[in-house]
């Protein structure tokens, strides 16, 4: 009785949102999307190969995101449940996001300006710490204004609206490899602070927090201690929370290790068709992530509101087999031609499965008083993959790349086939056992 009259005095009134006002919660989403696309696809794949060598880029790519995941995990939860019992006259969540943004820039230009040489690999990885720190001290709280703000019945088109604008930020990031070669990788970087600036103000300026009666709840460390496990006494809270870390595993193998399939398995020069467009593979990674963004918006704008309507689970087996066919014919093809026809699908799945899922979790959330703090614990699906499927991926490609190069075999590839059988293994079981999920069709 004393949980449920606490839980009702802090649960807001959520009136419904015009779509106007359900884009602009999901702004700043934009902005972090455009962050990681180009930082994760593009730039640290770059600057891993500079700082380890071309035999040990993979290895040196999953180390570095393999920390910079260990503190993203440990942030999320805490700088949630912290918001969940802070209380301003600017509302619960947007101060988080104002200090939040202002660290995460100065850290990028900290990696601007950081020479990607072997002898640089320690302060490169604490900048990049101090990346991922103060960027889920900003969306850490954020992240829990959709179930803040969003009435249920309007959560999967509001979820859409988060895909949407993530998929569009993720092909924003990942077009900087367009201009890389003209404005390098210190201008990407400055060019990635003025986004994060621009999306924090946006969403700030037109966002209103709802008012709530948490401020006399303090943050002690016990209970939160406690409150890590207790999102997990949910059975669907674990079920989706499990499911979701083998999908974005799967995802985050392909994406992080797309430049260095260009690379190292179809070769330059890059032929579309006959035509040749490139010889550099960053590039040719941008020309399957544009098409994939193409896709990617059409399954995350229409994969949310869909749900509503038939039920968050049959989207999420749509995406999944999406996802899975594409990384099968990835690890067979040759053709560049056919890979970036095969973004546009794997565009679909990926898309529609950002906006599903982000609705399954708001969904089946066990507290209103713990938005934040059971979000952060569930936003750690985000990051867990970085320390794990990344770093797993970058050593069996690194290890079976050289043992099938050792073997006097020109054009090595079995390490890509290893890492795409992982990544189909991780769709499968991500979409199957979505069926384990009780509290939502």
């Amino acid at each position: 009785m004393a949980m449920a009259t606490a839980e009702s005095l802090a649960a807001p009134v959520r009136p419904r949102l015009s779509t106007y006002r359900q884009a602009m919660l999901s702004l700043y989403w934009f902005a972090t999307a455009v962050h990681w696309g180009a930082i994760l696809q593009l730039l640290l794949p770059v600057q891993a190969e500079a700082i380890g060598g071309h035999d040990f880029k993979e290895t040196t790519l999953g180390v570095i995101l393999g920390i910079g995941a260990l503190v993203s995990m440990v942030a999320a939860p805490i700088f949630g449940a912290m918001s969940d019992r802070w209380h301003t006259r600017w509302g619960r969540r947007t101060p988080w996001l104002v200090v939040g943004t202002a660290g995460n820039v100065i850290c990028l230009i900290l990696l601007a300006y950081l020479p990607a040489t072997r002898a640089a690999v320690v302060p490169y990885a604490l900048a990049f710490m101090g990346i991922e720190l103060f960027n889920n001290l900003a969306t850490a709280p954020y992240s829990a204004l959709i179930p803040d703000m969003v009435p249920p019945a309007q959560r999967g088109s509001a979820s859409g609206w988060q895909g949407f604008m993530n998929v569009l930020g993720s092909g924003v990031g990942v077009a900087f490899g367009f201009a890389l070669a003209s404005i390098g990788t210190r201008g990407a970087y400055w060019l990635i602070a003025a986004f994060m600036v621009a999306g924090m103000l946006g969403t700030v300026l037109t966002v209103h927090e709802p008012v709530t009666n948490t401020s006399g709840v303090p943050f002690r460390w016990p209970s939160f201690l406690r409150g890590l496990v207790t999102p997990f006494h949910s059975r669907d809270f674990t079920w989706v929370f499990l499911t979701r870390l083998l999908v974005l595993g799967g995802t985050l193998m392909i994406q992080v290790n797309m430049r260095f399939y260009m690379q190292d398995v179809l070769g330059a020069p890059f032929r579309f068709f006959g035509r040749k467009l490139t010889d550099d593979p960053s590039f040719a990674a941008s020309l399957f992530f544009l098409p994939l963004l193409l896709g990617g918006l059409v399954g995350a704008y229409f994969g949310g509101t869909l749900s509503d309507r038939y039920g968050r689970k049959v989207m999420v087996y749509t995406s999944g087999l999406l996802q899975t066919v594409v990384v099968i014919l990835l690890a067979v093809t040759h053709s560049f031609s056919l890979v970036v026809l095969l973004g546009i699908v794997f565009g679909l799945g990926y898309g529609a499965y950002q906006a599903v899922d982000w609705a399954l979790a708001t969904d089946i959330l066990p507290s209103e008083v713990d938005y934040a703090k059971d979000m952060g614990v569930w936003h750690v699906t985000n990051t867990l993959p970085q320390f794990t499927a990344v770093p797993i991926a970058g050593f069996v490609l690194s290890t079976f790349q050289l043992i099938d190069r050792r073997s006097g075999n020109l054009h090595p590839q079995l390490g890509y086939t290893l890492m795409f059988a992982l990544a189909i293994t991780c769709f499968i079981l991500g979409t199957v056992l979505v069926n384990k999920v009780r509290g939502v069709r």
